[in-house]
């Protein structure tokens, strides 16, 4: 009798095995990936000049880092994102640049592209400044980054800017103004704004020669939205979020659309908008 348990015991053991087994043969284990290599087609000092900027400036190239399953080669789709950041900050910066690819295996870019990765980090233009270059690759789903060798090219930027600001190229956006209209302030969406609203609702900029950065102190109602305007009366030109929930900051775009900038909430706001990064912010006063 004895000698009959222990024969049940020992199959049932085995058996309790062979089903392990099988159910860890079904999993799908990642066994690792090549981080891309990645390559420009120049690293030599860029000088950038406004009246190239629909010129070519640069290619960057990279290998497949084929990830690998033991499956086999992923079959996933792979994203790549190209990171910038200034030399030593190892792309940890609060102003890391990034720009998605999808799943190509280089980017061509001119040299307002290039530029605009310098304007919305907000570097000094006129000036060399060293810069790095590295793409990540990740999966679909976001899962398993690998990072590629790293480039730094040292790049002299023009001034430039995110969002066109108000006022005219011909007149180095001197003679801009900007306001703002809505049913979340005082006027409403009178646009025309009348008195006094034509006054206390426009904004000036940080100082006088400095067109793209405005700023103001607005006194906002608890509800509704607003945009801003350039020209009074003129709503083709209007600056609207790109997020209407994005209350005290976010980005905008210059165009005649929706979303509205959200009221922040009842009470008196300093207002700030950026043009050279595309974004503004509301702090509470």
């Amino acid at each position: 009798m004895k000698k009959a348990i222990k024969l049940f015991l020992a199959i049932t053991f085995s058996a309790g095995l062979l089903v392990s087994c099988k159910k860890d043969e079904n999993k799908v284990y990642f066994e690792g990936g090549t981080p891309p290599l990645l390559t420009a087609s120049s690293t030599t000092p860029m000088v950038l000049k406004r009246d190239d900027k629909d010129k070519f400036a640069i290619t960057f190239s990279w290998t497949n880092p084929n990830y690998h399953f033991n499956t086999g080669v992923s079959s996933q789709s792979v994203t790549y994102i190209l990171q910038v950041d200034t030399t030593g900050a190892n792309f940890g910066s609060s102003k890391l640049q990034e720009q998605s690819i999808s799943s190509d295996l280089s980017i061509t870019m001119t040299v307002r592209d290039v530029n605009l990765f310098l304007t919305k980090m907000e570097l000094a233009a006129g000036m060399n400044h060293n810069m790095e270059f590295r793409i990540k690759s990740t999966l679909g789903n976001g899962s398993v980054p690998l990072y590629s060798n790293v480039l730094k090219i040292v790049i002299n930027n023009y001034l430039d800017f995110a969002v066109e600001p108000p006022g005219t190229l011909a007149n180095n956006y001197l003679d801009g103004s900007l306001w703002i209209v809505g049913d979340a302030v005082a006027s409403g969406w009178n646009n025309p704004l009348p008195a006094p609203y034509d006054v206390t609702q426009r904004f000036s900029r940080v100082t006088p020669t400095d067109v793209l950065h405005y700023t103001a102190n607005i006194n906002f109602n608890a509800t509704g939205g607003y945009k801003l305007i350039q020209t009074q009366g003129v709503w083709s030109t209007q600056y609207h979020a790109l997020d209407g929930t994005a209350k005290l900051s976010g980005k905008f775009e210059k165009k005649d659309s929706d979303p509205q900038f959200p009221s922040p909430g009842a009470g008196l706001y300093k207002v700030e908008i950026n043009f050279q990064t595309g974004e503004y912010k509301l702090t509470k006063l």
